[in-house]
């Protein structure tokens, strides 16, 4: 059996360009959704996997639902143009992201019943469908963005929102940037 890629961390310097940041926190999201997969389908218990989704949905995904409800989203409705027409599409993902964070919350149980029964998600076709889902959905989603949030954003942001957002991206994850901005400490 080949080994799980797992989840791959961010370089610490990327902070410093927030939407590939932001670009490189989707690639991650697809590294989920493969390992949600294959624990989700497996007969036998993947328990460093689930391990790894775990840690990811509790800690990474929360705060990357931050990272655009409270920074990315606001800054793109002050500077789209109406031409853009990303209001109705900001408001989907919002919606989505909060049925993402319930959907989590749901893996999360049956993750923390697999590993307290040692029985493995894919031996039950319910459950099989709850990984499945979740992946199908948050690929969905990580396309939308991709394809259509951030390339608005590139157009659209301005040197100093791009600056106001790293900073807000290193803060939430205990990095300070010094006004130069280079790593002053974390």
């Amino acid at each position: 059996m080949s080994q799980s890629p797992g989840i791959e961390p961010l370089p610490p310097e990327l902070i410093h360009e927030p939407l590939n940041w932001l670009f490189a926190e989707h690639y991650r999201h697809r590294q989920l959704c493969q390992l949600i997969e294959r624990v989700g389908n497996a007969t036998v218990l993947l328990s460093d996997e689930a391990h790894e989704i775990l840690a990811f949905l509790r800690h990474d995904m929360p705060l990357h639902v931050i990272d655009e409800e409270d920074d990315l989203f606001p800054l793109l409705r002050r500077r789209c143009q109406p031409a853009d027409e990303l209001d109705s599409v900001l408001g989907a993902l919002s919606a989505e992201h909060h049925d993402d964070l319930h959907r989590a919350r749901t893996l999360i149980v049956a993750l923390e019943r697999a590993l307290a029964d040692g029985r493995a998600p894919g031996q039950d076709r319910e459950s099989r469908l709850l990984f499945t889902d979740f992946a199908l959905h948050e690929r969905r989603h990580i396309a939308l963005e991709n394809a259509v949030v951030l390339p608005i954003a590139r157009l659209r942001l301005t040197a100093a929102d791009l600056r106001s957002l790293s900073i807000r991206l290193a803060a939430r994850r205990g990095v300070l940037l010094d006004p130069e901005g280079d790593e002053a400490a974390s």
